[in-house]
């Protein structure tokens, strides 16, 4: 089933009413009205539910309470806590670590419905297809789970199977989060400027890839040739893809073998240089959107492994980011402006893009983006707080009219998400100076002379092949542009007669007036005499 937004009036506001109440209903059964009734002008109205809602459990900490009403709510809640679990500056740390169970606990779905789900994707029985299969899923997420298995060759693989029914699931709240942004998009000038149905409509392109196992395995295919290189070792390990037990509800790809990036502890018993590895995550991520314009755009601790030997392993290729020529050079503008404390350059880069009015005075907003990014600069991130940040970039983006640019907001995402795994490996480690020689390095490839080396390189099979025919080409412009000519002097010509036809007929015309009148004139000063 399609994941498109689309509103049927009656039936669709019905079942946004129930989904609203079933939120609400979450909410309360989980105890989330705590998180924001425990401010003593609310003493009162907590009271009254506590009292009102007596049957509700108390044996769940805060962070567990979240945690089991996102994984109710479905698999747009639980990507949503999924992200909050990275942002341990922005969050308590007892949630943030109850929010990270979201990311390989989510409750599996029966076997017997594996065995289905499995059985009508290939029309065989499972034990046709494998030689040996995990009943117990080695992974359980919101939108799928992995099991083990091997294939009759007895080659290890590891096995993608979507929840039964999940896309009608995901259909309901992407409605609901349509309806939503409508609502504020309709009320609210501010959310009308930040697009929130194009940012909605956005994630549900995205998702539909989760919801297409075959187009997870072109994205994951992809990702590989992007960094398999045969001259020296890939900075990034990403699995191979079996496409003959491969479909859009199953994928099936190499089985591998790692340390979840979150199990710090580990990696260190394991003599994983952690520094290193942090720098490592900051080129890879620059590698995928600056020379590839393709990255991978959920890289939640859940999704990152690492090889003994220190290597990243990608996992999880549902969700995936592009950016286009256009969109890389004005970012890289801006990062490298940054770097030099250029703010003058980032205003100018911020109007050469359209992200803000045309009318806009470049020394006023320079002067707001210095005063955001002066006091973070040259700092690790251990005493940088992002969340303030953030904060000051959005009354920035109100003030200036900023128009935010949905394409972007899988980048921005993932870029939270190496921020945050960044903190975890390497608390002192500067994003900016590692990020710094990658991006000098690119932009001098994109405008510099080696710029015009790959342009001439590219297009060398082109005019290897048509300079034989550039006489006869010449010679056809020539002769066309001549034809051209005399057509367009012809054109002008039969314009001005015309031209001159209709002066006749407009004189002519004036004349039998003129004679109409007098006529008339005559025969009315007869009758009256």
């Amino acid at each position: 089933m399609s994941t498109q937004i689309c509103h049927n009036p009656i039936r669709h506001q019905s079942m946004q009413i129930l989904r609203l109440f079933y939120i609400i209903y979450i909410g309360l059964r989980f105890r989330l009205d705590e998180l924001v009734t425990h401010h003593h002008k609310l003493k009162l109205f907590q009271y009254i539910i506590s009292k009102l809602l007596f049957w509700r459990s108390q044996k769940h900490t805060r962070g567990e309470c979240l945690r089991l009403a996102l994984e109710a709510l479905g698999p747009i809640f639980v990507k949503f806590g999924q992200m909050l679990s990275t942002r341990r500056d922005l969050i308590p740390l007892d949630i943030a670590d109850e929010l990270a169970k979201l990311q390989d606990q989510v409750p599996p779905f029966a076997f017997a419905q594996v065995e289905e789900v499995i059985s009508e994707a290939f029309n065989q029985p499972i034990t046709a297809l494998f030689s040996q299969f995990d009943q117990i899923p080695i992974a359980s997420a919101s939108v799928a789970q992995v099991h083990f298995a091997h294939l009759p060759n007895e080659h290890p693989v590891a096995v993608k199977v979507l929840r039964p029914n999940i896309a009608q699931t995901i259909a309901k709240d992407l409605r609901l989060m349509d309806t939503i942004a409508w609502a504020l998009q309709a009320i609210s000038k501010e959310a009308k400027q930040l697009k929130p149905r194009e940012i909605v409509a956005e994630f549900a392109r995205h998702t539909q890839s989760e919801l297409n196992l075959t187009l997870e395995a072109a994205n994951c295919s992809l990702l590989k040739r992007n960094f398999t290189n045969h001259d020296q070792q890939p900075a990034l390990i990403v699995p191979e893809v079996y496409w003959d037990w491969c479909r859009k509800e199953v994928m099936v790809m190499q089985r591998m073998h790692g340390t979840p990036i979150n199990q710090r502890d580990v990696l260190i018993e394991k003599n994983i240089n952690l520094s290193k590895l942090a720098h490592d995550g900051v080129a890879i991520f620059f590698t995928q959107v600056f020379r590839d314009g393709f990255f991978h755009a959920d890289m939640h601790p859940g999704n990152i492994q690492v090889a003994d030997n220190g290597q990243y392993i990608a996992l999880d290729f549902g969700i995936m980011g592009t950016l286009n020529d256009n969109d890389k050079y004005y970012l890289a503008r801006n990062f490298l402006a940054f770097f030099n404390q250029d703010y003058l350059d980032i205003a100018q880069a911020h109007i050469d893009a359209g992200w803000v009015p045309n009318d806009t005075k470049r020394e006023e907003l320079e002067t707001a983006v210095r005063a955001i990014c002066e006091p973070i600069f040259n700092k690790p991130l251990k005493d940088i707080s992002f969340g303030r940040t953030l904060l000051s970039l959005f009354q920035m983006a109100r003030r200036f009219g900023v128009i935010i640019q949905p394409q972007l907001i899988m980048l921005q995402k993932t870029l939270l998400n190496i921020e945050g795994l960044g903190r975890e490996l390497d608390p002192n480690l500067d994003l900016w100076k590692s990020a710094q020689p990658f991006l000098t390095r690119w932009m001098s490839e994109q405008v510099g002379w080696r710029a015009v080396f790959k342009t001439l390189k590219k297009e060398l099979p082109h005019i290897a092949q048509t300079a034989p025919q550039l006489p006869r080409l010449a010679h056809e412009f020539l002769s066309s542009s001549q034809s051209s000519q005399t057509t367009h002097t012809q054109m002008v010509e039969t314009l001005i007669a015309v031209q001159k036809q209709h002066l006749v007929w407009q004189k002519r015309l004036m004349i039998a007036m003129i004679l109409l009148i007098t006529i008339t004139t005559v025969l009315l000063a007869r009758t009256v005499l």
